[in-house]
């Protein structure tokens, strides 16, 4: 069974996490293929958003396959590898040009709750769980996994999660800013197909200035040069006259990313 699906719905790709007999938790061959995965969908010019989801209905991502840990994170030579795929996974999701949007059904833990801090949206169900249970396997974190939870959620509530290893369920999530917002299980597909054409329909250039200056601007000597360079193709591109156009005429704009 192919442990990383990856399908195509007009300017929309989706990458889904499917191992539902084990909650989606990954394998280091499940990182690998999701990093080949998500770097396909990334230069596949059709495509303007990336879902990313989870098989079954019960789990996002449940964190790292634990069965495996003898086999795969038994010595530090094995964990240097282990990492090193999942580095290749957050940054391919991290430095991409297209909007992510995390669609959370279910458990979202451990590796999950990364996965889910480097995509741009997060849309959680209400049966959703969020959790880093690192303390409780006697794991090390790492200052970018743990950098990346304080910037979305602050550190107080970083430090609980992180602490504690416990459980917080949807709203404790949304409330604390881990997730953009909770919807009905029932409603959840919908709502991100509708963000994610929303997003998909709007000019691509200016998208990516703005996913460069955010990601530039947790950065302790950001590239200003680099984002007003990113800026200024946004104001000498033909979809800005179409944006005005458009805008003048009362119609919907047709941005071509040029």
């Amino acid at each position: 069974m192919n442990k990383i699906l990856s399908t195509t719905s007009g300017p929309i790709g989706t990458l889904t996490f499917n191992n539902p007999e084990r909650h989606n938790a990954m394998s280091l061959d499940m990182w690998r293929e999701a990093a080949t995965v998500l770097e396909a969908l990334e230069s596949d010019p059709a495509l303007r958003v990336i879902v990313l989801t989870g098989a079954g209905g019960k789990a996002f991502v449940s964190g790292a396959d634990i069965s495996k840990f003898e086999d795969e994170r038994a010595t530090l030579e094995a964990v240097t590898e282990y990492n090193a795929a999942v580095d290749r996974f957050s940054t391919a999701l991290l430095s991409g040009t297209k909007p992510t949007i995390a669609m959370i059904r279910g458990f979202c833990v451990g590796g999950g709750v990364g996965i889910a801090v480097c995509c741009d949206l997060r849309i959680a169900n209400d049966a959703a769980r969020f959790a880093v249970p690192a303390a409780k396997l006697g794991l090390g974190y790492g200052y970018e996994n743990v950098r990346r939870i304080v910037d979305l959620v602050g550190p107080s509530f970083a430090t609980e999660m992180l602490l504690t290893a416990c459980q917080f369920d949807a709203v404790e999530a949304a409330r604390a800013g881990l997730v953009n917002r909770v919807v009905p299980d029932a409603d959840i597909d919908h709502t991100v197909r509708e963000l994610a054409e929303t997003i998909a329909g709007n000019a691509p250039l200016t998208i990516q200035a703005v996913k460069r200056i955010l990601r530039e601007s947790h950065r302790e000597s950001p590239d200003v040069a680099a984002c007003d360079a990113l800026v200024r193709k946004c104001f000498e591109s033909a979809d800005y006259q179409e944006g005005r156009r458009a805008f003048m005429k009362k119609r919907k704009p047709e941005f071509r990313g040029v």
